[in-house]
Protein backbone atom coordinates (compact mmCIF):
# COMPACT_ATOMS: atom_id res chain seq x y z
CA UNK A 1 0.00 0.00 0.00
CA UNK A 2 1.34 3.44 -0.96
CA UNK A 3 1.68 5.93 1.91
CA UNK A 4 2.24 9.66 1.51
CA UNK A 5 5.06 11.17 3.58
CA UNK A 6 4.11 14.77 4.31
CA UNK A 7 5.75 17.87 5.74
CA UNK A 8 4.85 18.11 9.45
CA UNK A 9 2.32 20.75 10.48
CA UNK A 10 4.35 23.94 10.88
CA UNK A 11 3.39 26.61 13.45
CA UNK A 12 1.98 29.93 12.27
CA UNK A 13 5.34 31.66 12.81
CA UNK A 14 7.06 29.29 10.33
CA UNK A 15 5.68 29.63 6.80
CA UNK A 16 7.85 27.08 5.01
CA UNK A 17 10.92 24.86 5.22
CA UNK A 18 13.87 23.90 3.02
CA UNK A 19 14.83 20.32 2.27
CA UNK A 20 18.31 20.06 3.78
CA UNK A 21 19.19 16.36 3.41
CA UNK A 22 17.57 13.23 2.05
CA UNK A 23 18.83 10.27 4.07
CA UNK A 24 17.18 7.76 1.72
CA UNK A 25 16.82 7.56 -2.04
CA UNK A 26 14.13 5.91 -4.19
CA UNK A 27 14.39 2.13 -3.93
CA UNK A 28 15.91 2.13 -0.45
CA UNK A 29 14.37 -0.01 2.27
CA UNK A 30 13.27 1.95 5.33
CA UNK A 31 12.04 1.06 8.79
CA UNK A 32 9.26 2.66 10.74
CA UNK A 33 10.42 5.87 12.55
CA UNK A 34 13.71 5.91 10.62
CA UNK A 35 14.62 9.46 9.58
CA UNK A 36 13.94 10.01 5.87
CA UNK A 37 14.73 13.70 5.41
CA UNK A 38 15.84 16.79 7.33
CA UNK A 39 13.82 19.98 6.85
CA UNK A 40 15.53 23.24 7.76
CA UNK A 41 13.30 26.02 9.10
CA UNK A 42 14.12 29.49 10.35
CA UNK A 43 14.63 28.11 13.86
CA UNK A 44 15.37 24.38 13.91
CA UNK A 45 16.05 21.35 11.72
CA UNK A 46 13.05 19.00 11.67
CA UNK A 47 13.41 15.27 11.10
CA UNK A 48 10.67 13.52 9.12
CA UNK A 49 10.44 9.83 10.11
CA UNK A 50 9.10 6.96 8.02
CA UNK A 51 5.46 6.21 8.94
CA UNK A 52 5.91 2.46 8.34
CA UNK A 53 8.30 -0.29 7.19
CA UNK A 54 8.67 -0.41 3.45
CA UNK A 55 10.50 0.99 0.44
CA UNK A 56 10.90 4.63 -0.55
CA UNK A 57 9.14 4.57 -3.93
CA UNK A 58 9.27 8.22 -5.03
CA UNK A 59 10.78 11.53 -3.88
CA UNK A 60 8.69 14.58 -4.80
CA UNK A 61 11.26 17.32 -4.05
CA UNK A 62 15.03 17.48 -4.33
CA UNK A 63 17.49 18.88 -1.78
CA UNK A 64 17.24 22.67 -1.58
CA UNK A 65 13.55 22.83 -2.51
CA UNK A 66 11.15 24.90 -0.42
CA UNK A 67 8.10 23.11 0.95
CA UNK A 68 5.11 24.11 3.05
CA UNK A 69 3.06 22.49 5.78
CA UNK A 70 1.44 19.16 4.82
CA UNK A 71 2.94 19.04 1.32
CA UNK A 72 3.69 15.51 0.11
CA UNK A 73 7.45 14.90 0.26
CA UNK A 74 7.61 11.30 -0.87
CA UNK A 75 5.68 8.09 -1.50
CA UNK A 76 6.45 5.05 0.64
CA UNK A 77 5.42 1.53 -0.44
CA UNK A 78 4.48 -0.21 2.78
CA UNK A 79 5.66 -3.79 3.38
CA UNK A 80 8.02 -3.91 0.38
CA UNK A 81 11.27 -4.00 2.34
CA UNK A 82 12.19 -7.50 1.21
CA UNK A 83 12.18 -6.46 -2.45
CA UNK A 84 14.67 -3.70 -1.77
CA UNK A 85 17.12 -5.85 0.19
CA UNK A 86 18.99 -7.26 -2.88
CA UNK A 87 19.57 -3.76 -4.24
CA UNK A 88 21.14 -2.72 -0.95
CA UNK A 89 23.32 -5.84 -0.87
CA UNK A 90 24.93 -4.89 -4.18
CA UNK A 91 26.50 -1.71 -2.79
CA UNK A 92 29.09 -2.69 -0.15
CA UNK A 93 32.12 -1.97 -2.34
CA UNK A 94 30.82 1.51 -3.12
CA UNK A 95 30.05 2.21 0.50
CA UNK A 96 33.59 1.34 1.58
CA UNK A 97 35.30 3.66 -0.90
CA UNK A 98 35.08 6.90 1.07
CA UNK A 99 36.45 5.16 4.18
CA UNK A 100 39.70 4.46 2.42
CA UNK A 101 40.29 8.19 2.09
CA UNK A 102 40.13 8.75 5.84
CA UNK A 103 43.90 8.86 6.30
CA UNK A 104 45.68 9.89 9.51
CA UNK A 105 47.05 12.91 7.66
CA UNK A 106 43.57 14.07 6.69
CA UNK A 107 42.34 13.71 10.24
CA UNK A 108 45.37 15.56 11.58
CA UNK A 109 44.70 18.41 9.16
CA UNK A 110 41.54 19.20 11.07
CA UNK A 111 43.21 18.97 14.45
CA UNK A 112 41.50 15.64 15.20
CA UNK A 113 38.13 17.41 15.60
CA UNK A 114 36.48 16.03 12.44
CA UNK A 115 35.44 12.83 14.17
CA UNK A 116 33.99 14.71 17.15
CA UNK A 117 30.49 14.90 15.69
CA UNK A 118 27.08 15.15 17.31
CA UNK A 119 24.80 12.11 16.85
CA UNK A 120 22.92 13.99 14.12
CA UNK A 121 26.20 14.80 12.37
CA UNK A 122 27.40 11.21 12.63
CA UNK A 123 24.17 10.04 11.02
CA UNK A 124 24.52 12.49 8.11
CA UNK A 125 28.16 11.48 7.56
CA UNK A 126 27.42 7.74 7.73
CA UNK A 127 24.27 7.69 5.61
CA UNK A 128 25.80 9.93 2.91
CA UNK A 129 29.21 8.23 3.01
CA UNK A 130 31.11 11.43 3.81
CA UNK A 131 34.55 11.42 5.41
CA UNK A 132 34.34 14.27 7.98
CA UNK A 133 38.10 14.82 7.68
CA UNK A 134 37.55 16.23 4.17
CA UNK A 135 34.94 18.78 5.25
CA UNK A 136 35.97 22.31 6.20
CA UNK A 137 34.92 22.82 9.85
CA UNK A 138 33.11 25.95 11.09
CA UNK A 139 32.20 24.75 14.59
CA UNK A 140 33.80 25.77 17.85
CA UNK A 141 37.40 24.53 18.31
CA UNK A 142 37.55 23.43 14.69
CA UNK A 143 34.74 20.89 14.90
CA UNK A 144 32.76 19.68 11.89
CA UNK A 145 29.05 20.41 12.40
CA UNK A 146 25.97 18.82 10.87
CA UNK A 147 25.48 22.07 8.92
CA UNK A 148 29.03 21.73 7.48
CA UNK A 149 28.14 18.26 6.20
CA UNK A 150 24.85 19.45 4.69
CA UNK A 151 26.58 22.38 2.96
CA UNK A 152 29.29 20.02 1.72
CA UNK A 153 26.65 17.85 0.04
CA UNK A 154 25.06 20.91 -1.56
CA UNK A 155 28.26 22.37 -2.99
CA UNK A 156 30.63 19.47 -3.47
CA UNK A 157 30.64 15.82 -4.48
CA UNK A 158 31.10 13.52 -1.47
CA UNK A 159 32.70 10.89 -3.69
CA UNK A 160 35.17 13.26 -5.34
CA UNK A 161 36.27 15.13 -2.24
CA UNK A 162 38.19 12.27 -0.55
CA UNK A 163 40.11 11.57 -3.73
CA UNK A 164 41.07 15.21 -4.03
CA UNK A 165 42.18 15.29 -0.42
CA UNK A 166 44.41 12.27 -0.97
CA UNK A 167 46.01 13.73 -4.12
CA UNK A 168 49.75 14.54 -3.73
CA UNK A 169 49.23 17.68 -5.82
CA UNK A 170 46.48 18.87 -3.48
CA UNK A 171 48.60 18.10 -0.42
CA UNK A 172 51.57 20.08 -1.74
CA UNK A 173 49.57 23.00 -3.16
CA UNK A 174 50.65 26.40 -1.87
CA UNK A 175 48.84 29.74 -2.05
CA UNK A 176 49.71 31.73 -5.16
CA UNK A 177 51.61 34.92 -4.23
CA UNK A 178 49.42 38.00 -4.53
CA UNK A 179 46.19 36.01 -4.68
CA UNK A 180 43.64 36.72 -1.92
CA UNK A 181 41.10 33.88 -1.94
CA UNK A 182 37.46 34.47 -1.17
CA UNK A 183 34.53 32.12 -0.79
CA UNK A 184 30.85 32.98 -1.16
CA UNK A 185 28.56 30.80 0.98
CA UNK A 186 24.80 31.23 1.20
CA UNK A 187 23.41 31.93 4.68
CA UNK A 188 21.54 29.10 6.30
CA UNK A 189 17.87 29.77 6.96
CA UNK A 190 18.57 30.12 10.67
CA UNK A 191 21.36 32.65 10.18
CA UNK A 192 19.22 34.58 7.68
CA UNK A 193 16.36 34.64 10.20
CA UNK A 194 18.67 35.84 12.96
CA UNK A 195 19.85 38.65 10.69
CA UNK A 196 16.25 39.56 9.81
CA UNK A 197 15.16 39.67 13.47
CA UNK A 198 18.15 41.75 14.51
CA UNK A 199 17.37 44.30 11.81
CA UNK A 200 13.70 44.21 12.83
CA UNK A 201 14.72 44.93 16.41
CA UNK A 202 17.03 47.76 15.33
CA UNK A 203 14.50 49.38 13.01
CA UNK A 204 11.29 48.95 14.99
CA UNK A 205 12.33 49.34 18.64
CA UNK A 206 13.46 52.50 20.40
CA UNK A 207 16.17 50.59 22.22
CA UNK A 208 18.18 51.86 25.17
CA UNK A 209 20.59 50.06 27.53
CA UNK A 210 21.25 50.65 31.23
CA UNK A 211 24.05 49.09 33.28
CA UNK A 212 24.88 48.14 36.84
CA UNK A 213 27.31 45.86 38.66
CA UNK A 214 26.65 43.05 41.11
CA UNK A 215 28.77 41.70 43.94
CA UNK A 216 28.27 37.95 43.71
CA UNK A 217 30.22 37.08 46.86
CA UNK A 218 27.17 35.78 48.76
CA UNK A 219 25.93 33.75 45.81
CA UNK A 220 29.42 32.27 45.39
CA UNK A 221 29.53 31.47 49.13
CA UNK A 222 26.13 29.78 48.94
CA UNK A 223 27.20 27.69 45.98
CA UNK A 224 30.40 26.69 47.78
CA UNK A 225 28.59 25.81 51.00
CA UNK A 226 25.58 24.01 49.54
CA UNK A 227 26.69 23.06 46.02
CA UNK A 228 27.86 19.53 46.82
CA UNK A 229 24.73 18.69 48.81
CA UNK A 230 22.54 20.29 46.11
CA UNK A 231 24.14 18.09 43.44
CA UNK A 232 23.75 14.92 45.53
CA UNK A 233 20.11 15.71 46.21
CA UNK A 234 19.09 16.83 42.71
CA UNK A 235 21.62 15.21 40.38
CA UNK A 236 22.58 18.56 38.84
CA UNK A 237 25.14 21.23 39.67
CA UNK A 238 24.03 24.55 41.15
CA UNK A 239 25.04 27.22 38.65
CA UNK A 240 24.74 30.99 38.52
CA UNK A 241 21.99 31.01 35.88
CA UNK A 242 19.31 29.63 38.21
CA UNK A 243 19.96 32.53 40.61
CA UNK A 244 19.53 35.04 37.78
CA UNK A 245 16.37 33.36 36.49
CA UNK A 246 14.81 33.35 39.97
CA UNK A 247 15.85 36.97 40.56
CA UNK A 248 14.41 37.98 37.17
CA UNK A 249 11.09 36.29 37.91
CA UNK A 250 10.74 38.10 41.22
CA UNK A 251 11.72 41.44 39.68
CA UNK A 252 9.30 40.96 36.75
CA UNK A 253 6.44 40.47 39.21
CA UNK A 254 7.22 43.85 40.77
CA UNK A 255 7.91 45.57 37.43
CA UNK A 256 5.32 44.05 35.05
CA UNK A 257 5.98 46.59 32.29
CA UNK A 258 9.37 44.93 31.72
CA UNK A 259 7.53 41.65 31.12
CA UNK A 260 5.09 43.23 28.65
CA UNK A 261 5.14 43.35 24.85
CA UNK A 262 3.89 45.69 22.15
CA UNK A 263 1.19 44.64 19.68
CA UNK A 264 0.38 47.53 17.36
CA UNK A 265 -0.96 50.29 19.59
CA UNK A 266 -1.62 47.91 22.48
CA UNK A 267 0.58 46.82 25.37
CA UNK A 268 0.15 43.19 26.41
CA UNK A 269 0.90 42.48 30.08
CA UNK A 270 1.80 38.84 30.72
CA UNK A 271 0.70 37.39 34.04
CA UNK A 272 3.42 34.74 33.91
CA UNK A 273 7.17 34.66 33.36
CA UNK A 274 8.32 32.58 30.40
CA UNK A 275 12.07 33.15 30.44
CA UNK A 276 14.02 32.66 27.22
CA UNK A 277 17.60 31.57 27.94
CA UNK A 278 20.10 32.20 25.16
CA UNK A 279 22.06 29.09 24.16
CA UNK A 280 24.93 29.19 21.67
CA UNK A 281 25.09 26.50 18.98
CA UNK A 282 27.29 25.94 15.94
CA UNK A 283 24.48 27.34 13.79
CA UNK A 284 23.83 30.45 15.84
CA UNK A 285 22.14 31.67 18.99
CA UNK A 286 18.84 30.05 19.98
CA UNK A 287 16.57 30.94 22.89
CA UNK A 288 14.66 27.96 24.32
CA UNK A 289 11.96 28.93 26.82
CA UNK A 290 11.59 28.07 30.50
CA UNK A 291 7.80 28.14 30.70
CA UNK A 292 6.21 29.34 33.94
CA UNK A 293 9.68 29.92 35.34
CA UNK A 294 8.08 31.70 38.31
CA UNK A 295 6.89 28.29 39.54
CA UNK A 296 10.21 26.48 39.02
CA UNK A 297 12.72 25.70 41.74
CA UNK A 298 16.49 26.08 41.40
CA UNK A 299 16.92 22.39 40.53
CA UNK A 300 14.11 22.53 37.94
CA UNK A 301 15.77 25.51 36.26
CA UNK A 302 19.23 23.93 36.20
CA UNK A 303 17.88 20.65 34.80
CA UNK A 304 15.83 22.40 32.11
CA UNK A 305 18.79 24.52 31.00
CA UNK A 306 21.08 21.44 30.88
CA UNK A 307 18.48 19.56 28.81
CA UNK A 308 18.11 22.46 26.36
CA UNK A 309 21.89 22.83 26.04
CA UNK A 310 22.26 19.13 25.21
CA UNK A 311 19.40 19.23 22.71
CA UNK A 312 20.88 22.36 21.10
CA UNK A 313 24.31 20.73 20.66
CA UNK A 314 22.74 17.63 19.10
CA UNK A 315 20.30 19.53 16.89
CA UNK A 316 17.32 18.19 18.83
CA UNK A 317 15.50 21.40 19.74
CA UNK A 318 11.88 21.52 18.58
CA UNK A 319 9.81 24.48 17.49
CA UNK A 320 7.81 24.22 20.70
CA UNK A 321 11.03 24.63 22.70
CA UNK A 322 11.64 28.00 21.03
CA UNK A 323 8.13 29.45 20.78
CA UNK A 324 7.05 32.30 23.05
CA UNK A 325 9.06 33.82 25.86
CA UNK A 326 8.28 37.09 27.65
CA UNK A 327 11.81 38.05 28.75
CA UNK A 328 15.30 36.91 27.75
CA UNK A 329 18.52 36.33 29.68
CA UNK A 330 21.80 36.01 27.78
CA UNK A 331 25.18 35.21 29.27
CA UNK A 332 28.10 36.52 27.24
CA UNK A 333 30.30 35.87 30.26
CA UNK A 334 30.66 32.22 29.27
CA UNK A 335 32.82 33.47 26.38
CA UNK A 336 34.68 36.07 28.44
CA UNK A 337 32.59 39.15 27.60
CA UNK A 338 33.13 41.89 30.20
CA UNK A 339 30.64 44.43 28.87
CA UNK A 340 28.03 44.46 26.09
CA UNK A 341 24.68 45.89 24.98
CA UNK A 342 22.34 42.95 24.24
CA UNK A 343 19.68 43.35 21.56
CA UNK A 344 15.99 42.94 22.43
CA UNK A 345 14.31 39.89 20.91
CA UNK A 346 10.93 41.08 19.52
CA UNK A 347 8.09 40.94 20.42
CA UNK A 348 9.67 40.97 23.89
CA UNK A 349 10.48 44.37 25.34
CA UNK A 350 13.61 43.71 27.40
CA UNK A 351 16.66 41.48 27.71
CA UNK A 352 19.10 41.00 30.59
CA UNK A 353 22.77 40.59 29.74
CA UNK A 354 25.13 38.76 32.10
CA UNK A 355 28.90 39.03 31.77
CA UNK A 356 32.07 37.44 33.05
CA UNK A 357 32.83 37.51 36.78
CA UNK A 358 36.03 39.35 37.68
CA UNK A 359 37.74 39.84 41.03
CA UNK A 360 37.84 43.61 41.47
CA UNK A 361 38.70 45.98 44.31
CA UNK A 362 35.63 47.60 45.85
CA UNK A 363 34.98 49.64 48.97
CA UNK A 364 32.89 47.77 51.54
CA UNK A 365 32.23 49.19 55.03
CA UNK A 366 35.05 51.66 54.51
CA UNK A 367 37.55 48.94 53.57
CA UNK A 368 39.01 48.08 50.17
CA UNK A 369 38.32 44.41 49.50
CA UNK A 370 38.44 42.06 46.52
CA UNK A 371 35.04 40.80 45.38
CA UNK A 372 33.66 38.72 42.46
CA UNK A 373 31.95 41.43 40.43
CA UNK A 374 29.78 41.17 37.33
CA UNK A 375 28.60 43.95 35.05
CA UNK A 376 24.97 43.47 34.03
CA UNK A 377 22.97 45.23 31.34
CA UNK A 378 19.31 45.61 30.49
CA UNK A 379 18.34 46.64 26.97
CA UNK A 380 14.72 47.67 26.68
CA UNK A 381 12.05 49.08 24.38
CA UNK A 382 11.83 52.74 25.36
CA UNK A 383 8.42 53.03 23.69
CA UNK A 384 6.77 51.41 26.69
CA UNK A 385 9.52 51.10 29.32
CA UNK A 386 10.76 54.33 30.87
CA UNK A 387 14.34 54.65 32.01
CA UNK A 388 13.18 54.73 35.63
CA UNK A 389 11.42 51.37 35.28
CA UNK A 390 14.43 49.75 33.64
CA UNK A 391 16.88 51.09 36.22
CA UNK A 392 14.67 50.06 39.16
CA UNK A 393 14.28 46.60 37.63
CA UNK A 394 18.06 46.21 37.36
CA UNK A 395 18.55 47.48 40.91
CA UNK A 396 15.98 44.90 42.04
CA UNK A 397 18.04 42.16 40.36
CA UNK A 398 21.18 43.52 42.04
CA UNK A 399 19.60 43.63 45.50
CA UNK A 400 18.35 40.05 45.26
CA UNK A 401 21.66 38.61 44.08
CA UNK A 402 23.69 40.53 46.65
CA UNK A 403 21.29 39.17 49.30
CA UNK A 404 20.12 35.79 47.95
CA UNK A 405 17.84 35.20 50.91
CA UNK A 406 15.60 37.97 49.56
CA UNK A 407 14.57 35.96 46.49
CA UNK A 408 13.85 32.93 48.67
CA UNK A 409 11.48 35.11 50.70
CA UNK A 410 10.00 36.87 47.66
CA UNK A 411 11.42 40.25 48.73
Amino acid sequence: MAIEVKVPVLPESVSDATIATWHKKPGDAVKRDENLVDLETDKVVLEVPAPADGVLKEVKFETGATVTSQQVLAILEEGAAAAAAPAKAAEPAKAEAPKAAATPAATAATGGKAADLSPAGQRVATENKIDPATVAPTGRDGRVTKEDLVNFMRTGSPAAAPAAAASPAAASAKPTPGVRPEERVAMTRMRAKIAERLMQSKNSIAMLTSFNEINLAKVAAMRKELGEQFEKTNGIKLGFMSFFVKAACEALKRHPIVNASVDGNDVIYHGYQDISVAVSTDKGLVTPVLRDAQSMGFADIEKAIATYAKKAREGGLTLDDLQGGTFTITNGGTFGSLFSTPIVNPPQSAILGMHTIKERAIVENGQVVAAPMMYVAISYDHRIIDGKDAVLFLVDIKNQLENPQRMLLGM
